[in-house]
């Protein structure tokens, strides 16, 4: 069964303006659709996810990591929540069996500390939400050596993500997890030991 699948960010300095450049290192490392570039949704949410939104715009073509930040940094407190939406080519089969590099939604959520009762504390002050884990594992698709090199292109691309995260911000601790008791890494063992 497919799962929604986070990679979570924390940082030793998340208040007011220290998050921006947080913010903008990790979206920095993102490797953008080339079909989708860019961040197409920017979205500030105050207090809580129980309030409504005090800013949403949808950017088409999308716009830099750089342009997303100066649409954000008016709004820049410890209570808020921001979120920028863009994608990734992912392999993906159509219904015929046939592999294309599909753009992918990606949603970068950001928490200030004091949002929602700290709840940054449990899922990160950036959590990274990169669609379902199912996109890694090709659960419903018979392995051959053509769906392997593309479930490993994918996994790849998400292995270089995290790592470029590790290597070029100032994170200080990070998890890839889903909703599920299985891990992505569990799962794709299990897929690979079900085929030999």
């Amino acid at each position: 069964m497919a799962d929604p699948l986070y990679l979570s960010l924390w940082f030793p300095d998340f208040n007011g303006p220290a998050m921006l450049p947080h913010i903008l290192a990790v979206l920095q490392q993102f490797p953008f659709s080339e079909q989708r570039p860019g961040i197409t949704y920017v979205a500030v949410q105050p207090v809580s996810w129980n309030e409504a939104s005090i800013l949403e715009r949808r950017f088409s073509p999308g716009i830099s990591p750089e342009q997303a930040m100066v649409v954000a940094a008016d709004l820049i407190h410890d209570d808020f929540a921001y979120t920028f939406d863009t994608y990734w080519d992912l392999w993906t089969p159509d219904e015929n069996g046939n592999w294309q590099r599909i753009p992918s939604l990606v949603q970068f959520v950001v928490q200030g500390e004091e949002f929602d009762e700290g709840l940054q504390a449990e899922s990160g002050h950036i959590q990274i939400d990169l669609g379902l884990d199912s996109l890694f594992v090709q659960e419903n698709v018979a392995l051959t050596d053509e769906t392997q090199a593309k479930i490993r292109d994918n996994v790849l691309q998400l292995i270089e993500f995290s790592k470029k995260l590790e290597m070029k911000t100032r994170a200080t601790s990070r998890r890839l997890w889903s909703e599920s008791d299985e891990s992505l890494p569990q799962k794709l063992i299990a897929r690979l030991q079900r085929v030999q």
